[in-house]
């Protein structure tokens, strides 16, 4: 890599570290009154300037309660969720596509460990893990938009899984920050206004056990390898790979009887293994996530016998029981069909 492609790529992350740390040093200087008359005095033109504010606050590590509870305290409760909102989601994707394609680097330093930990979730489980990771919040919001552009997921399923999860929490800081400044103002109805942003808050809180429970809902049914080694022998059942084509040719390889579906493609070619409803199903991944992932949809597809390799081929590798591909010293998988099943 050249120099100034090295400087190119550099640049926009020590733009960003720099306004931080400037804002960092001088928030004592930022006086949030003056910051709101100046607004409120752009008239028509106020909402799109908060917009862009909060946007511009996101990629610098600003915390969106300020914008929040400031949005709620312009522009009221409708109005001010819907300027917070897409303040924040304009700003969540920019954080995003810099990291995605800028300061890819300078991410992997900032996030650290963690990294490693919200890539592996995104790999298993797509746009469910940016919904899981915005009602529970695992990782800072800031960091996290940055963070979730190093991974595979398309830009479209991180925005609309982004929009749609910071909706609650947005609804009440909007309405916390709308019920201070009606307290201020002296306005007799703060107290039923402030007891919505509680009730709020409240329900907000309660999310994440509720998307845990719901993530922990209907359990797969389970098979262990050593009973998957003894089925292999009965023609009846088949094993479905749900991994990447790339994976199979990897180093824990694939068990040669299987046949590769990749999760992310199994709801658009389910009328393709419907002959396979009355057969029983062994689902095949890295470990179990994603077979779990795909025993879920095809269950509620109507298939009837769908069982999940328990610790997936990690756990069939650490048994030491045989695999096909690179894990096998047989070259690279091929990629297979249903058409290609027994």
């Amino acid at each position: 890599m050249t120099r100034a492609a090295i400087l190119t790529r550099a640049l926009p992350a020590l733009v960003i570290a720099g306004a931080a740390i400037w804002l960092a040093l001088n928030r004592d200087r930022l006086d949030p009154v003056l910051i709101e008359s100046a607004v409120r005095d752009l008239g028509l033109l106020a909402p799109f300037a908060h917009i862009l504010l909060f946007a511009a606050g996101t990629i610098l590590f600003v915390p969106g309660l300020i914008f929040g509870l400031a949005g709620g305290a312009l522009f009221g409760p409708l109005l001010g969720t819907v300027v917070n909102l897409v303040g924040a989601t304009l700003g969540a994707t920019a954080a995003f596509l810099i990291a995605r394609y800028v300061a890819a680097d300078w991410t992997r330093g900032k996030a650290g460990p963690r990294l490693d930990r919200l890539i592996a979730g995104v790999e298993e489980e797509g746009w469910r893990f940016v919904a899981f990771v915005r009602l529970v919040p695992l990782f800072p919001f800031n960091l996290t938009n940055y963070a979730l552009g190093l991974t595979r997921i398309p830009l479209a399923h991180y925005v609309v899984a982004s929009l749609v999860c910071m909706a609650p929490g947005t609804i009440a800081y909007t309405w916390l920050g709308y019920a201070g400044s009606e307290a201020l103002a002296g306005n007799a109805t703060a107290i039923r206004y402030g007891l919505i942003a509680l009730a709020l808050l409240a329900a907000v809180a309660f999310l994440p056990r509720l998307v845990r429970r719901l993530r922990g809902g209907a359990q797969p049914q389970w098979i262990e390898a050593a009973e998957l080694g003894a089925r292999l022998q009965d023609s009846s059942s088949i094993v479905i790979d749900v991994r990447g084509p790339d994976e199979l040719a990897g180093e824990l390889g694939h068990i040669a009887a299987s046949v590769n579906l990749p999760v992310n493609e199994l709801p658009r070619r389910l009328s393709e293994i419907n002959a396979l409803k009355q057969r029983p199903v062994i689902l095949v991944c890295r470990t179990d996530k994603r077979s779990a992932t795909a025993s879920t949809l095809l269950r509620d597809a109507g298939f009837q016998d769908v069982r999940v390799l328990r610790g997936g081929m990690v756990e069939w590798n650490r048994r030491g029981y045989p695999v096909a591909g690179h894990g096998a010293g047989r070259g690279p998988a091929e990629r297979f069909s249903i058409g290609a099943s027994r």
